[in-house]
């Protein structure tokens, strides 16, 4: 038996939910195909949810899923740029597809995938000029601001290994958001589709809890008081710190974990800081949108 799943034309972090909503009715033998072929516009969110829902879908089904490739030439080649085929390729039947991998494109970090500790400190160093240009020329962040952001990306990617017991994919891009900012923003999405916060956290930390724990209370757990699975002292602390840093460059995070959503959010968007409403979904999908500086107005 097969079922077509048909993919929103955007995808990106707003249509994630549309993206896993056929997810749920997923059953044993069933293969699902993604129709694909009329996205016309992917955010690096978007693309690494693409695989989290694949990943998802073969674990349920216990069969490889198939999609359909989009219509349009540019989603096509940016899928290429961004090495999305190299990595669907283990979790998607692309047939006789190429997933020859592209080389360098102009995007800060294509899809990477974080199986070691090894992974963690490759991209890190493998970003790190191109984020100093980056954070320095077109957004126009200090220096000391480059230091710090390589902190927070080697944090959300070391979080993968030590949480989720699972695979995880990052990727990172640059580009200008005319309709919501009008400025340039750094965009960073990293997932998995493992434990997630309420599965990781219950062991040291539900029972203290009782019948309010859930996906959501866990993800305040973590986001806002720094709780850890681990129970040495300073650890915990990465999304925490996280969420400040953020908050100095009035950016946005949000996190995605089960059923539930915690975001921090800035001025320019209008987001539910708290969201426990969701379908559920595996593992933890983390978003950080670092907008430029907004330049000063001159003096007269």
């Amino acid at each position: 038996m097969s079922r077509v799943i048909q993919l929103p034309e955007t995808l990106d972090e707003n249509t994630f939910e549309e993206l896993i909503s056929d997810l749920e009715s997923a059953r044993e033998g069933e293969r699902l195909l993604f129709d694909a072929r009329h996205v016309k516009w992917v955010s690096p969110y978007g693309l690494i949810g693409l695989l989290a829902a694949g990943q998802v879908s073969s674990d349920r089904t216990g069969l490889a899923p198939a999609i359909e490739v989009p219509d349009s030439s540019e989603v096509r080649s940016y899928l290429d740029r961004m090495d999305f085929w190299q990595n669907a390729s283990a979790i998607y039947d692309l047939g006789a597809r190429s997933t020859r991998p592209h080389g360098r494109s102009d995007a800060l970090l294509e899809i990477t995938p974080i199986r070691s500790h090894q992974d963690v400190h490759h991209v890190v160093e493998r970003v790190r000029d191109q984020a100093a240009l980056i954070l320095e020329n077109r957004l126009h962040y200090p220096k000391p601001a480059v230091i710090q952001f390589s902190v927070m990306l080697s944090e959300v990617c070391q979080n993968i290994l030590e949480h989720s017991e699972a695979v995880g994919w990052v990727c990172a891009q640059t580009y200008y958001w005319k309709r919501r900012l009008g400025r340039d923003v750094l965009v960073l999405a990293v997932m998995d589709v493992g434990l997630g916060f309420q599965g990781s956290l219950g062991a040291e930390h539900a029972r203290r809890y009782g019948d309010r724990w859930s996906a959501a209370t866990a993800l305040e757990a973590a986001f806002l008081n720094g709780e850890s699975r681990f129970r040495d002292p300073g650890r915990g602390q990465g999304l925490e710190a996280i969420r400040k840093q953020v908050t100095k460059w009035n950016g946005e995070v949000r996190i995605r974990s089960g059923d539930a959503m915690i975001a921090r959010v800035p001025d320019w968007d209008d987001l539910s800081p708290l969201r426990a409403d969701l379908p559920y979904f595996p593992g933890a999908q983390v978003l950080i949108v670092l907008p430029a500086r907004a330049e000063e107005p001159v003096a007269t």
